[in-house]
């Protein structure tokens, strides 16, 4: 990424961002409620309209056709159908993407569903719903995953089992991109950037930051990385 403007009307939301973040790793990108996070999503996704800069994704310029099958990206809201069950859901999107049916199993297993796969998913809980549209960004065996804060709302065990998901997959070669707004998340992510009022604070392991700063506790990072500026 180089040099990445996004403005919305007469807001600057993204403000000549550069950076390059590295495969098969989990990388957190943390920062509060409009710090532009999900607009940096969209735009590595190829679906956000920018003002200037370049975004290349996997060798590609974002957005190029070749990059549909091999990027998975779930969105803040569950990605699935309400009134189908996690299989049916599934195996619609594997039609789409012509992913087999032994796919739609093996990602059913790997988000820990396998025991809901014939349950309709309105009437799944937040978590299993997460995990549901999870599931399908893995058909086709994408080599990134793009996860718009896929933990929100959830309470602290769903989420500790969502990032042990996060976690297996990575070890299992692929790439996460993961944004949150929760600074005890950090701790699970091999890289860090973090992001404040559109513009990138800080970007390393979390021990490369806390060394930076001083200071142990994440929270504390990030405060003293404002501080700073």
């Amino acid at each position: 990424m180089r040099d990445l403007r996004v403005v919305r009307g007469r807001a600057v939301v993204l403000e000549r961002l550069s950076l390059t973040v590295a495969r098969g790793v989990v990388t957190g990108l943390l920062g509060p409620s409009g710090s532009g996070k999900s607009t940096l999503m969209r735009s590595i996704v190829g679906v956000q309209r920018v003002a200037g800069g370049t975004v290349d994704v996997l060798g590609e310029p974002a957005g190029a056709p070749s990059l549909r099958r091999r990027i998975g990206y779930v969105t803040q809201a569950p990605s699935i159908y309400a009134d189908l069950t996690v299989r049916e859901n599934l195996r619609y999107f594997a039609r789409l993407l012509n992913a087999s049916l032994e796919q739609v199993d093996e990602a059913i297993e790997t988000v820990g569903l396998g025991r809901h796969a014939g349950h309709v998913v309105g009437r799944l809980s937040g978590g299993e719903q997460a995990r549901a549209s999870l599931a399908t960004a893995l058909l086709g065996s994408p080599e990134l995953l793009v996860l718009d804060e896929p933990t929100v709302g959830l309470d602290p065990l769903l989420r500790r089992d969502l990032w042990d998901t996060f976690q297996r997959l990575a070890a299992a070669g692929k790439s996460l991109l993961v944004s949150s707004h929760v600074m005890d998340e950090a701790e699970r992510c091999d890289r860090l950037l973090l992001l404040r009022g559109g513009r990138l604070l800080a970007w390393g392991t979390p021990a490369e930051l806390r060394e930076r700063t001083h200071a142990q506790a994440l929270d504390d990072v990030f405060l003293r990385l404002i501080e700073a500026q």
